[in-house]
């Protein structure tokens, strides 16, 4: 029987696999295009993705997130406080957001996903409903933080490969 951490574990590598698929053989100027002056490129989709599952799985795990434990905002560079998630940013910070290469984004995803999937195969199923965020109405379980991280992923990795698609054919 499969158990609700396989599940989890299962979709986190979805995510993993999914952003893989979408830098694949792109070079620095094709992660950083964009259709219009308004869209997200693909760079900030990957970086975006994968801050948001660092924030929320250290906060969900109690740990410091890799971001700022193992240096990834100073390789980043990006002119954001370290606490930038990505969410709600304009249009220019979108643009902001640059990459020398698409392994800067891969590696850091990587660590991001190793952590994840270490922290969700020390759970058990009985973990899955500690409140993990009272702010919210209903309070949020574990189990509905890391399905929303997961959700957040595939979308935003959904529309890199999407970007991805366009760039290609140019």
């Amino acid at each position: 029987m499969t158990s609700a951490t396989d599940l989890l574990a299962d979709a986190f590598n979805r995510v993993n696999e999914t952003v893989h698929e979408a830098v694949k053989g792109l070079a620095a100027a094709q992660l950083t295009v964009r259709p219009d002056e308004h869209s997200n490129t693909i760079a900030w989709l990957i970086w975006h993705l994968t801050r948001i599952q660092d924030d929320h799985v250290a906060d969900a795990a109690g740990t410091d997130q890799l971001w700022t434990a193992d240096g990834w905002y100073d390789r980043f560079g990006l002119p954001f406080p370290a606490s930038a998630t990505g969410y709600g940013q304009s249009a220019d910070e979108v643009a902001a957001v640059r990459v020398n290469s698409r392994k800067l984004l891969t590696d850091y995803h990587d660590a991001v996903h190793e952590r994840t999937i270490a922290f969700v195969d020390g759970l058990r199923d009985a973990d899955l409903r500690r409140v993990v965020d009272e702010s919210w109405t209903p309070p949020v379980t574990l189990a509905v933080r890391l399905v929303s991280v997961i959700s957040d992923g595939l979308q935003h990795a959904g529309q890199a490969a999407y970007l991805r698609g366009l760039v290609r054919r140019q």
